[in-house]
Parts: structure tokens; sequence; C-alpha cells
């Protein structure tokens, strides 16, 4: 009898998910693909290509170790390796679980593969349709409380009386201080490479970018795990407070580093969720730092998930605020920079492909949002850069909430900031050179300068905006207005040359 072949994708490595939960040795091939051209399309970072191919071999090893018949292929596409499989094996029926992106989902249903539901997420994204439909606007906070009750976690009681644990949804205002005076936070754990990875670094293409991989991120399940447990005794304690600070003192603070083992499969997000709803009722977790990590789970990463899906290939095209400025030489080459803050979160990305969301969606997604970037390049080039990266999650993050770019259907303002906000959430701007409250001259920071111009560009748009006009009103009443505007023309030619 012919068995049946499996393809697992990249990012779907995980014996619980979807076609694999079920499947069997004696009825189920597997077929991997490594594709040459994925591989060289764009120019990934080291430790991200690294962090996958690895990934992905384990997986094939721990299935083979399983009693499956694994075909591992290394083709010129993913289409042409899953079109010599079928040739050469001519299995029963071609199964898969529904890949996480519009170009996966076409690929297979050209292939003629069965669909096998996916349970990746917490919510599927056709109850993300079914919730979002008729509505005017879809807000992150709604949806969350939506799932909280749905899924009970953070919750006294249940069914309609349930309440939120500690009398509230939502402990963001709390979780906003700025870095600590000392670094309190331990080391996270790190893997020792082995064969396997050395074999995958020798064959990664001249083009990657960055940091060759040091252990840093963690290869396969086991470890994953390992991480997983690491941060909710060590980390998970301090992660509320503290979640937006950034500091030169450490690179991880008390993030979990969580996000790329949930984007390949390594872990599921019920798991890390129920991880932390056990340590908070052993009293090990504050409500606040529970809530904190919980929201970000269920709430805006489900949330990310399915805006992706509703929203459909054209919201690639978005583009609100009119942004055509090439991504600047200080992100696509990483030219040196005198402005601290984006030294530090660059040093970082070449360092390890992380930083956390602030570092992403405050210095480099702002930089860009007020230097006036197309919001795609700014897109596909974080998407290359960072360990966590996919597109489901680069689109809505970048297009909706860093740039701007779809007018609103995420974020309902731009996360437009100067120096001041970078001062505050830092400590970056006491060892910088440029002077965060100056808005001209030679030492006028870049943020400052471009913030005010920025409001001042786009005052039309948002000079009637309830959470903008007061802004675009005080950038009017600036006596030196005209001459802000004409030092933002100096700093973003300075950025395009690399100047800056």
């Amino acid at each position: 009898m012919r068995t049946s072949t499996i393809w697992v994708l990249g990012d779907q490595l995980n014996r619980r998910i979807g076609a694999l939960a079920t499947a069997d040795p004696s009825q189920h091939s597997i077929v991997m693909v490594e594709s040459a051209a994925t591989l060289s399309r764009r120019r990934w970072h080291r430790q991200r290509l690294h962090f996958v191919l690895a990934s992905m071999r384990r997986f094939a090893e721990e299935l083979r170790a399983a009693g499956f018949d694994v075909d591992y292929r290394r083709s010129s596409t993913l289409r042409a390796g899953v079109v010599d499989h079928l040739s050469e094996v001519q299995p029963a029926e071609l199964i898969v679980t529904e890949p996480n992106s519009w170009d996966g989902r076409a690929l297979a249903e050209s292939l003629d593969a069965q669909l096998v539901r996916s349970n990746q997420f917490l919510c599927h994204y056709d109850d993300f349709a079914a919730w979002s439909s008729g509505r005017r606007s879809l807000k992150m906070e709604d949806f969350y409380r939506w799932r909280r009750r749905t899924l009970g976690y953070l919750m006294d009681g249940t069914g309609d009386d349930a309440q939120p644990a500690g009398g509230q949804w939502n402990f963001d205002h709390d979780n906003r201080e700025p870095p600590p005076a000392d670094t309190p936070w331990p080391a996270p754990p790190r893997s020792r490479l082995d064969d396997l990875d050395r074999a995958v670094i020798a064959e990664l293409p001249e083009t990657a970018w960055g940091d060759t991989p040091n252990g840093t991120w963690a290869t396969s399940r086991r470890a994953a795990l390992g991480r997983l447990r690491h941060f909710i005794a060590d980390i998970a304690p301090m992660f509320g407070p503290h979640e937006d600070a950034m500091t030169l003192r450490s690179w991880h603070l008390a993030h979990s580093t969580l996000s790329p083992y949930l984007n390949l499969g390594l872990l599921l997000p019920g798991e890390v969720c129920d991880a932390v709803q056990d340590a908070y009722d052993a009293g090990r977790i504050p409500i606040a730092s529970a809530e904190g990590m919980i929201r970000q789970v269920i709430g805006w990463r489900e949330f990310v998930w399915g805006t992706y899906w509703t929203q459909g290939p054209e919201y690639r095209s978005s583009n609100a605020l009119g942004g055509e400025r090439p991504v600047p030489p200080v992100f696509a080459d990483d030219a040196p920079t005198e402005m601290a803050c984006v030294r530090a979160c660059m040093d970082g990305l070449r360092d390890r492909a992380y930083n956390h969301h602030i570092q992403r969606l405050m210095v480099l997604g702002n930089l860009g949002l007020l230097h006036g970037v197309d919001p795609w390049g700014m897109t596909t080039w974080m998407w290359e850069r960072f360990i966590d990266g996919a597109e489901w999650v680069m689109l809505p993050n970048v297009i909706g909430m860093s740039q701007w770019a779809d007018g609103g259907t995420i974020a309902t303002k731009p996360y437009a900031a100067g120096g001041n906000y970078i001062n505050t959430m830092s400590d970056y701007c006491g060892s910088c050179r440029f002077d965060r409250r100056a808005r001209v001259g030679d030492d006028a920071c870049p943020f400052t300068t471009l913030y005010w111009d920025f409001l001042a560009r786009h005052k039309e748009r948002f000079d009637r905006h309830p959470r903008m006009a007061r802004q675009v009103r005080a950038a009017e009443r600036l006596a030196d207005l005209d001459a802000v505007r004409t030092h933002a023309v100096d700093i973003r030619r300075r950025l395009d040359e690399g100047r800056l």
C-alpha cells in the first residue's frame, strides 16, 4: 500500500501541529525542502538562516528517530523539491498543514495538496475573521479580552460572571518604567554548537549579513523548552515593569526571547501561556508580569496573525503616508552612525539578529517613519534581519503599527516620537553627541527635528485626529518651525547618503 506524504514546512516543526498530530510512520512519509531560491532571494541575517536550517534538519532527525521515512531535499525552489518528490515517490496523496503565508497556501493549493487545519495558533484565522466581521475598527484590546474569556487565562470565575484576575484587564500602565539603575536579569542560556550547526554555518550564502551563530538561539524543541523553563523561573517575575525599557547594559532585559521558537513551532502558544498561568497560580509571578506576557501571546501576537490573513496580499502595497525613500544605509549596510540609540540597536541586531519590540518600534521603525521610508522596503528589511521574522509577523507590525501605512487599520495613531521619548525609556541619550532637546543646529537630535517636521508635513491628515491634533497644533506654534523643516531636509539627505 502506498503511503501518503506529509509536506512539513520550515515553520511547522512540531509533532503536535496539524497533519503531524495524527501522523503514523506506517501510513505517512515526510518531505522537507530547503529552497536555494529562498536562501538567495534576500540578504538574510546569518543567525536567522542558521536558526531555520538547523532547526529543520534537527526536526528531520527527530522524525526519522520516530520511525518516519523522511525525504529531506535541497532544491532550487520549494515547488521543484515537492514536485520531484511526488514524481519519484508517487505517494497516495500529498498532505500539508495550512501554510503560514499567502504564497505558501497558494503553492500548496496549486500542487493539489490536502490542507489540514492548523492549530499552531490559539485563534484560527477563520475564527478571527468571524470575530472581526462587521466591526468598524479592529482594536487589539477588544480581541484580547475576548480571547481571555474564551481561553480562561488569568480569569477569576467561569462563564459570563468571570472577571479578570487582579481586578483589571490590562496592566500596561504599570509596565512602562524606564531602565533601572542596576541590571538584575540573568543571562539567557546558550546552546553548544555541534557538527550539524557547523555544517549549516559552512553552507550559508556569502550574501548573508550579521555575526556568526554562537548558540544564542536554540534549534531543537528540547532546547526551546529549556528556554521556556528559564524564562518562567528566572525572568518572568521581572518581566512586566521594564518591558518597554531600553538600556546599553542588557540586550535582553526581562524579555522572554521566545518568539523565534513560537514562530517555527518549536514551542506552542498554549504551553507558554499554561506555564505563565501555572507560575502565577503558584505565586511565583506577579499579576502585572503574568498579564503582560499573556497579552503578548494571546493578544498582540494572535491579533497580528489574524490581521495578516484578513487583510489579504494587497496589504503589502499599503502606503497611506506616501513614504518613498529607500531604507537608509545605516540600516541596509550597517554604516557607522553618531545616533547612539540607532547604533545600540544595530549593534544588537548585527550580534544576535534581535531587538526587542520597543527598539524595533520606537527607534528603528520610528526613524523609518519620520524619514519617510517606503513601507514595503522597511518591512522586507526587518523580515530579513530579525531572528523571528516572517511575512505574517512583519506586515502588520511594520506596515500597520510602525509605519502607519494602512492608515489606521491596526494602530489608531502613528508611533512617532522625538528624542525626549527615547531619553525617557532608555539610557542611550547620555552617551550621544546629539542634544535630544535641540530642534535645529549641528547638535540637534535627528529624531527631534524629524518629529516636528513629520507633524508639519502631515498636518492636513492629522490636524483633526483625536490623538494627534494637539501635537500638530504644538508644531504650528513653534517659532522656529521653518528652520526646523529646512534642517529636516538636510538630515534626510545625510541619512540617504549614510552620513549621520
